[in-house]
């Protein structure tokens, strides 16, 4: 290629590495030389004499849940200003599944790992430690002296949440969504369980579901709707925006049913599509771009500090946003 551009292959070496540095028609030479050649470039070798990778690994909860796309997707710029890759992986709830995923982000020496999942095996965040592969905890686990983390204030969100249904004249609230294997869920529980406590004639129902998909949704609320009027819930928290929508998709197909006279709604995320629902779904917006891109930048610094690097914890606080799922005159 050198030859064929009429350069030397340092010329080359820093074309590829930082192109600014080379005069425009020398430029134009070597990219005429990799067009004729078929020049591609072996970033595997190349990382692997810098010791360095491009590459940011993000491993997240669950995809069926637009929040992590959209997360994933304020990641991506940020991480693309960065000159940077994301590589996104989830292994869906199944811990081993994950192990397997965390090895090979460490096997390839990635640039960074932020995990979201909160249900990565101990001795997993021990690999990731021992290596020093530079690692943010994404909102999904307990404070750790040992990494980074990015979290929002989910206690406080579901306050929010179960607060303004108290303040709808709900006086039977039901959790959808509930359980407690993953620290989020289990955060926003709490500040439920908290809020409704401090509350007088207020009572909670907790209701799991097998997952915090719009179908898991839609078969909570057909049983709901199933049941006699007096047994149901009057305000529901759901743990996530599917789960609310599905629950009132249900709603919706049920004749004795009225939102939110009957029974007020709120979600969790504040993904883009509530406010456009059938009935605009009030939610707890987390504020995604925030999330994403400062969790990149945790992993820059460190990666810039090296065996420097301090511990930082980045706590963002969540908004309740009210539409018209919740809002009624009581």
């Amino acid at each position: 290629m050198a030859a064929r551009a009429a350069v030397s292959l340092g010329t080359v070496s820093k074309f590829l590495n930082t192109p600014e540095r080379v005069a425009p028609a020398t430029q134009s030479r070597i990219v005429d030389a990799i067009d004729a050649l078929g020049y591609t470039r072996n970033e595997a070798a190349r990382q692997l004499k810098s010791g360095r990778s491009r590459v940011l690994g993000f491993v997240a909860l669950e995809l069926n849940n637009p929040f992590f796309g959209e997360v994933a997707e304020a990641m991506e710029r940020r991480a693309t200003e960065e000159d940077l890759f994301l590589s996104i992986v989830s292994a869906g709830g199944d811990p081993q599944r994950e192990s397997e995923y965390i090895r090979m982000l460490v096997q390839q020496r990635v640039y960074g790992v932020i995990l979201a999942s909160g249900i990565t095996p101990a001795e997993d965040l021990e690999l990731l430690h021992s290596t020093g592969i530079p690692t943010v905890l994404m909102d999904a686990y307990p404070a750790n002296g040992r990494f980074s983390s990015c979290s929002i204030h989910d206690f406080t969100g579901a306050c929010q949440a179960v607060e303004h249904l108290i303040e709808q004249g709900c006086r039977r609230i039901a959790f959808i969504g509930g359980e407690t294997r993953t620290y989020q869920i289990a955060e926003r529980l709490r500040g439920a369980t908290a809020t409704i406590g401090a509350a007088s004639g207020v009572s909670l129902e907790v209701v799991p579901t097998a997952d915090r998909s719009v179908q898991s949704g839609l078969t909570v609320g057909r049983e709901i709707a199933a049941r006699a009027p007096a047994d149901r819930p009057d305000g529901i928290f759901a743990a996530n925006d599917s789960l609310a929508i599905g629950v009132i998709e249900a709603f919706a197909r049920a004749s004795d049913i009225r939102i939110p006279q009957d029974i007020a709604v709120v979600g969790y995320d504040d993904v883009d599509f509530v406010a456009a629902s059938a009935v605009p779904l009030s939610s707890v917006r987390r504020p995604r771009e925030t999330f994403g891109r400062r969790a990149v930048d945790l992993i820059r610094r460190q990666t810039d500090a090296g065996a420097t690097a301090v511990i930082e914890r980045v706590l963002i606080e969540p908004k309740l946003i009210v539409r018209e799922s919740s809002t009624r005159s009581t």
